[in-house]
């Protein structure tokens, strides 16, 4: 049987792999979208000829439930601190609507929009930037919340989240933490929890449906408004159609939004799936294709942007042959000029190498 790399640990079940993803092309593009499981694709047409027959959906609803509870397991928190949604900028909103007037707002270089903007958007917030490397060092007094990508979009670099979290606590203020590139491979359960808030798509290393998001909130739910509350954020929501709501949940459900119910219908199945897989063992399957990818590239003289221990590759000056790769079978991304690779569970070491073969010529 194929091995996952040299990388020790815990080793990917390939036959389950195989069952459940069938890529027509090689599909190394997983930091722009994951393919779809296909128990989570059966559940969702399942569900479509229900709602098109006029069936209950009242399972659709236990569908968010289940896959609140599977992704507050694969973060290592509580369910009570996971909130269902369908954007991280929606929750980043959340956050900037909390921020007092004047607060200072740390940030990285080139972080990604959904992150930040909302930030931006409130002009009488002082935004910070600096270089990622130095985003820890530059927490002061006086800073009220660094917001950061676990692992960043363009390139890959992951985020020194346990230098982080002591800046923070050192100075009094808030870490928030993006893991849409990072749920579903990286040790998200070693940080979530000491993190003051998480938000993350599904729809990249998660391999959900895109719609679902989830987002962890604070130990201390007074602390955020839920400013888009409706009805699903009262404690109890059937109770909670008509005029204001009179008690919001005790959980962070406070902060859901009314849930895309098909995609979580997928999420619900796809997070077991990786559940099932074990994030420790995506993660060494993961890590190894993207190393075997550096070693490769050194061998034909180019050299990535420095990202140890992400399965995300960027390689400068390379954007522009997405294209011709892309007529080849083979799916990436270009970024700010950048050919960008990721390498995830369902991908293998033919898929790397056909890859360097085409940047050979």
């Amino acid at each position: 049987m194929e091995t996952s790399g040299e990388h020790h640990g815990p080793v990917l079940d390939l036959e389950l792999v195989r069952a459940q993803y069938t890529p027509a092309t090689t599909y190394l593009n997983t930091a722009s979208s994951g393919l779809l499981p296909g128990r989570a694709a059966d559940a969702v047409r399942d569900a479509v000829t229900a709602m098109a027959q006029g069936g209950p959906i009242d399972s659709l609803f236990t569908d968010v439930e289940e896959a609140r509870a599977a992704f507050a397991r694969i973060a290592g928190v509580p369910a009570g601190r996971v909130a269902t949604g369908a954007s991280v900028a929606v929750y980043t909103g959340l956050i900037a609507a909390s921020l007092p007037e004047g607060a200072e707002v740390l940030t990285a270089e080139g972080e990604f929009s959904s992150t930040i903007n909302p930030f931006h958007v409130r002009r009488d917030l002082k935004v910070r930037i600096v270089p990622l490397d130095a985003l820890a060092e530059s927490v002061r007094p006086g800073t009220a919340l660094v917001a950061v990508s676990a692992a960043q979009s363009a390139d890959g670099r992951v985020a020194d989240l346990a230098a982080l979290r002591t800046a923070t606590r050192d100075h009094d203020a808030r870490l928030y933490v993006d893991a849409s590139q990072a749920a579903g491979w990286f040790p998200l359960a070693e940080h979530a929890a000491a993190a003051d808030y998480v938000s993350s798509v599904a729809f990249k290393w998660l391999t959900c449906p895109r719609g679902a998001a989830f987002f962890v909130g604070p130990e201390d739910l007074e602390s955020l408004d839920p400013v888009f509350g409706g009805w699903v954020a009262g404690e109890r929501p059937w109770d909670s159609c008509y005029g204001p709501v009179t008690e919001l949940a005790r959980s962070a459900r406070r902060f859901d939004e009314t849930p895309g119910l098909l995609s979580y219908t997928g999420a619900r199945h796809s997070l077991a799936l990786v559940e099932e897989l074990g994030p420790d063992a995506i993660r060494a399957h993961d890590l190894a294709l993207a190393d075997r990818f550096r070693d490769g590239l050194a061998a034909l003289g180019h050299e990535p942007v420095p990202a140890p221990g992400s399965p995300i590759v960027s390689v400068p000056g390379l954007g522009a042959r997405q294209s011709a790769l892309h007529e080849r079978g083979i799916e990436l991304s270009d970024r700010a000029g950048n050919l960008r690779a990721s390498f995830h569970l369902y991908n293998t070491v033919a898929d790397v190498d056909r890859l360097l073969d085409a940047l050979t010529g």
